[in-house]
């Protein structure tokens, strides 16, 4: 099981200074072709390339860096069963899984982002690594080095955290939980699910940010760590207690009453985000449909998408639970709506899943 919140507060890579790589690959030619790729890019920094995850924990233990690149099978332990050492022993750098295993769509790929990588990519066949790869990798190592709140090993102090005002809670029995995550949020998904008591009966939605040929496979992973009926939402869909329906890749998860019973409805309009899916139609529905019965919950993720949403959530007098910063591999989403007061409680995930737990107990 992954470590229910890593415990180290996180910031982002200056922008202004290069981004410190370690190589962690058991194939001597990749670990080569690797350092020749981020070597003639100023962006990047190569702290050090090792061929085993325990040569990587002896590294960490005396350099920082920003991101891991980790290859999944490797002599020894494999990088996923050495995800949370690693990213425990560098302070929580970002992990970037680079391996043939990580096909688009793959149960490693679901996996490592479920242990708390940042992004997957596969590797290429041999003599491919080149153009396109090349470009892609680079992409990436940019996007997630320089991600708000990702922890890149900066050694200077970090701003102080604002006081932040928080919304008073509601009491009573949850009827519907929707749940919105992104980068770093499947990590985040796990803490809460497995810590979430068989008792707790109330429909949970979830909009997790994948692609679309991800949803299939990120259900059956819900459904294994949380013990609950799982499946990707289809339009019409009733909501039903001790059960979770997954966003589809290609729409928005939203709910509608008909006929007095919750359904789902899947639309894919453009909303303020960008995202497909997104969160915000999630929550906006949740609210109107419930009112103040409804949690929300939003997770570890890049960006404000939730944050609309949640202003409906609070204006028809929901609860709203965000993720803590110092458990966020990114604290984007659930920091914005943080920020806007907008928060009932700021917590790990088990934490919330406490939460959850008490409230169910109290109405009981």
């Amino acid at each position: 099981m992954p470590p229910r919140a890593l415990t180290s507060a996180r910031s982002a890579a200056a922008p202004d200074r290069p981004i410190r790589l370690l190589i962690v690959d058991d194939s001597a030619v990749a670990r080569a072709v690797f350092t020749r790729m981020v070597g003639e890019r100023p962006e990047f920094q190569l702290a050090g390339t090792v061929p085993s995850a325990r040569a990587a924990l002896s590294f960490l233990a005396r350099e920082r860096v920003d991101i891991i690149i980790l290859d999944i099978e490797m002599p020894g332990q494999d990088g996923l069963s050495a995800m949370p050492a690693l990213i425990a022993a560098s302070r929580g750098a970002r992990v970037l899984i680079v391996s043939s295993s990580a096909e688009q769509g793959a149960a490693a790929s679901i996996r490592a982002m479920t242990l708390g990588a940042a992004d997957t990519l596969a590797k290429p066949g041999a003599g491919a690594f080149g153009g396109r790869f090349a470009e892609v990798l680079a992409e990436k190592l940019v996007r997630i080095g320089h991600a708000p709140d990702a922890d890149a090993g900066d050694s200077r102090p970090q701003e102080p955290m604002p006081q932040l005002r928080l919304r008073a809670m509601n009491e009573g029995r949850v009827s519907c939980v929707a749940i919105g995550a992104s980068t770093g949020g499947l990590h985040a998904l796990s803490d809460l699910l497995r810590a979430l008591p068989p008792a707790f009966g109330a429909p949970i939605l979830i909009t997790q940010h994948l692609p679309p040929s991800f949803m299939s496979i990120f259900a059956t992973q819900v459904q294994e760590m949380s013990g609950r009926p799982t499946s990707v939402a289809r339009a019409g869909m009733p909501l039903a207690r001790g059960r979770i329906l997954i966003a589809p890749g290609e729409g928005h998860l939203s709910v509608e009453m008909t006929g007095g019973m919750p359904r789902v409805r899947i639309t894919a309009e453009r909303v303020e985000s960008g995202c497909l899916p997104s969160v915000d139609p999630m929550l906006a529905s949740v609210a109107e449909a419930f009112g103040a019965t409804a949690v929300g919950i939003v997770l570890s993720g890049m960006g404000r998408d939730g944050l609309r949403g949640a202003e409906r959530m609070a204006h028809a007098g929901s609860d709203v639970f965000v993720q803590d910063r110092a458990s966020s591999v990114v604290w984007g989403m659930p920091g914005s709506v943080a920020q806007a007061g907008l928060a009932s409680a700021m917590l790990p995930p088990f934490q919330i899943a406490d939460l959850l737990a008490r409230r169910e107990r109290l109405a009981a």
